[in-house]
């Protein structure tokens, strides 16, 4: 149902025994990996909103499931498969017509790690792997050689990505309500369960002016903007599932976004990969994200925080003075980045001060999408906040 609205998904399998625990009635379970397959071919035969792109889902295993050795090594052979079949002579292009018979083409993968098991990395020793049904250790591992498997596998298929799910719910606003345990398929939303986010993004290159210096103030006006229609247009949507509707409507998660971030750079002679880089894109996105919540917590004031802020003020708050904080922290690099920066920071006590009082309209408003269709349809020359990573794109 939500792959023929148009959307995409994400699900984490932790809770699904794994293939060395036993079952009742004898013998051992599946596994998550079994599962996925099933999935995967459905989400293969499904047109996203019946247009030309495929199904999107995300799928996310704990870093102390028994099962995530295979997990991490699914997709890279299948990509060996690729590359075997290829040189047999089989089509195995983007699109090609034996390309179907591989599996986990239809996911991205994701592996949700701890801080315990990034210490154990850091610190070079064992990991515990944790039964399903009873959370006993029944396996331990080397962290590092498993965090090792992890970064070989990205680096030869790009996926499992990784999750840090000790971060991600520090940074959570409602966590009276329930943990985040997984994303959507591009991994720039993560919230409740049951839940969707609208998403828009802005064309950075649109707001440069033309003695190159980029107009912060006119930004600001934007993102208000378009904060302000996004969370309308909740009370208008559909929605695929009567729970993710519902939980939509009491939290009303939005994500305002960015595009054309490496056009950006490159047009203002900003290296990207150089601490300018980073401190103007740092700017860019606090004052971005500043704005969205401040112009929140002004509609609070006129027609009332989403319903399931009362319950969940205190880490909403709390929240929101971590980013102004990690605002704070930013350096300015270059004359680009500091009125951008001084603006944002202007946003951020604004927009505390407002939603102390207030509440706010909604539980989150930015995301960073990878902008990877609707990036052609605003003429951005890169998407997301990737750089130009080729002269000759496919997509």
């Amino acid at each position: 149902v939500i792959f023929k609205g148009g959307s995409g998904a994400g699900i984490n399998l932790s809770n699904i025994r794994s293939s060395v625990e036993g079952l009742k009635g004898g013998g051992t379970a599946s596994g998550p990996v079994s599962f996925m397959r099933g999935a995967d071919a459905s989400a293969g035969t499904i047109k996203s909103g019946g247009a030309t792109r495929r199904a999107a889902k995300m799928v996310v295993l704990d870093v102390d499931h028994p099962d995530i050795e295979e997990f991490i090594e699914t997709k890279a052979r299948e990509e060996n498969k690729i590359r075997a079949l290829r040189d047999a002579g089989f089509d195995m292009d983007l699109g090609g017509r034996d390309i179907v018979s591989v599996q986990y083409q239809n996911a991205n993968n994701s592996v949700r790690v701890s801080d315990e098991f990034m210490r154990a990395v850091e610190d070079g020793t064992d990991f515990g792997l944790r039964a399903r049904a009873t959370g006993e250790v029944i396996e331990t591992i080397d962290a590092r050689s498993l965090f090792k498997k992890m970064c070989q596998a990205a680096w030869e298929c790009a996926d499992p990505g990784i999750q840090y799910d000790d971060t991600i719910n520090d940074w959570h606003t409602n966590p009276e309500t329930g943990r985040i345990t997984a994303s959507n398929p591009c991994s720039e939303y993560m919230s409740l369960d049951n839940s969707s986010c609208n998403l828009a993004s802005l064309n950075l290159l649109k707001f440069l002016r033309d003695d190159d210096t980029f107009d912060a103030a006119t930004f600001a006006k934007a993102v208000e903007f378009v904060i302000t229609a996004m969370d309308i247009s909740i009370c208008f949507a559909d929605f695929p599932t009567e729970p993710i509707g519902d939980t939509t409507r009491k939290f009303r998660q939005l994500g305002i976004g960015y595009a054309n971030l490496g056009a950006l750079l490159m047009a203002t002679g900003l290296p990207y990969d150089s601490d300018a880089g980073r401190a103007f894109a740092a700017a860019i996105t606090s004052l971005m994200t500043g704005t969205a919540y401040k112009r929140s917590a002004e509609i609070a004031g006129v027609v009332g925080p989403y319903e399931g802020y009362a319950r969940n003020a205190e880490a909403h708050q709390r929240v929101m003075r971590k980013h102004a904080a990690a605002t704070d922290l930013v350096r300015t690099a270059s004359t680009l980045d500091a009125e951008v920066l001084s603006l944002a920071a202007k946003a951020w006590a604004e927009g505390n001060e407002i939603g102390a009082r207030n509440g706010w309209r909604n539980a989150q408003a930015s995301v960073l999408a990878p902008t990877g269709t609707i990036g052609f349809m605003m003429d951005c020359d890169t998407t997301g906040v990737e750089p130009d990573f080729s002269l000759v794109k496919f997509k």
